[in-house]
């Protein structure tokens, strides 16, 4: 099968039909198939995925060994006839700082008489505790936002006075988000090693952004109301063991990092993802963002998330933040792409109008020999609602 959803993928997902209850599904092609009927795992029949998350990876590794002898000789549902929901019920969301092209833009737009990055930021994976309960599936429409923002040329002199209204600087961010299976104790961490044993697949994640609400806000106390409005995630979660052919090595972290973040043993614990991006812009792809030369891993991620010994459970959302190359077609956020509003791009866009369609499209090679096409994440953006 040659469309990204063939047997060495199988992603789950959870669907309805008319008059009946969500429940769990596995992508094959263009349809879907009842994963607890194939399967006989009580823990696949629920609304979610969360209950078979908890499993572990010996449950995860028999439902795939089952599912990939039984999905073949099984009609399933074609897509146009289903509804899909959030996957998964989202219990903490943490997002991240990973790439190094992405923070270093950020920091000469915003800091251009300064040193792009700050100190700490090659010696751990920043982040953001963001907002569980507006993660939302993707199709979902992204109302534009209101709050605090400074008006146009206040920056001219004399205090900043800021006025309330509609985001006039509305961004995505085109990231990967990583889905906990197995959680962890409070008081516990996870350490770099063990990632596999915790985290059960992959995400398409649209971060999306008001920036200016985020410029006047996010001082001293980092993103609160210009992040925490809507997050998108692709219908379908992708499993790790989907992705064994994608693992690659990271380009390279200078200084090393302290111990925790170093794996001891031959595991993935400091590598990357070969997955790459395509952010479409009502129906135009703008940008390509390569994951695989992000600075910091997943697991690395994780082991960081969990070193104060932070708890996790199934069903936890943690993302690598925004997605950036180094040449201009491969930045992952219109900030990047219009460098701060000032160059735009695509016909003379710089941020998001009402009316604008963003998809992020995201493909990774897979264990047999072609490609694999991860869930696409869709945004519509309607008016604000003052």
């Amino acid at each position: 099968m040659s469309d990204g959803f063939g047997i060495d993928h199988l992603p789950y997902g959870v669907y309805s039909t008319e008059g009946s209850a969500p429940r769990v599904g596995v992508r094959y092609g263009d349809t879907v198939v009842d994963a607890q009927e194939l399967t006989g795992q009580a823990e696949l029949g629920g609304r979610s995925l969360n209950a078979f998350l908890a499993l572990g990876p010996e449950a995860w590794a028999e439902a795939r060994a089952q599912l990939t002898r039984r999905v073949p000789s099984v009609r399933g549902l074609p897509l146009e006839q289903v509804t899909l929901h959030l996957p998964f019920e989202v219990g903490d969301y943490v997002d991240f700082y990973a790439s190094l092209d992405h923070a270093s833009n950020v920091g000469r737009i915003f800091r251009p008489d300064q040193e792009p990055l700050l100190p700490n930021w090659r010696h751990l994976p920043v982040g953001y505790h963001g907002r569980a309960g507006t993660v939302v599936v993707s199709g979902t429409p992204v109302i534009r936002p209101c709050g605090q923002r400074l008006p146009a040329g206040s920056s001219r002199g004399g205090p900043p006075t800021p006025e309330y209204g509609p985001s006039r600087r509305l961004d995505i961010e085109a990231e990967l988000g990583f889905v906990v299976g197995v959680g962890s104790e409070l008081g516990t961490r996870v350490g770099v090693d063990t990632f596999q044993q915790h985290v059960f697949g992959v995400v398409g994640l649209n971060d999306w952004s008001a920036r200016d609400i985020q410029a006047w806000e996010y001082v001293p106390l980092g993103p609160f109301l210009g992040k925490s409005f809507a997050t998108s995630v692709s219908a379908w979660v992708t499993p790790l063991a989907a992705l064994e052919a994608a693992w690659c090595d990271l380009p390279g972290q200078d200084p090393r990092p302290l111990p925790y973040l170093v794996p001891t043993g031959s595991t993935d614990g400091a590598r990357a993802l070969d997955i790459s991006v395509e952010v479409v812009l009502n129906g135009e792809v703008v940008s390509r963002p390569p994951y695989r030369i992000m600075y910091w891993s997943p697991a690395q991620m994780l082991a960081h998330l969990t070193v104060n010994g932070a708890s996790t459970r199934p069903g936890d959302l943690f993302a690598s933040g925004t997605i950036s190359g180094p040449e201009p077609d491969t930045r992952g956020s219109f900030l990047e792409l219009s460098w701060g509003g000032k160059e735009p791009f695509a016909g003379g866009r710089t941020f998001l109008e009402d009316g604008d369609e963003v998809t992020l499209c995201y493909s990774a090679p897979g264990t047999g020999g072609g490609r694999i096409t991860l869930g696409e994440v869709t945004g519509r953006v309607e008016p604000a609602r003052e």
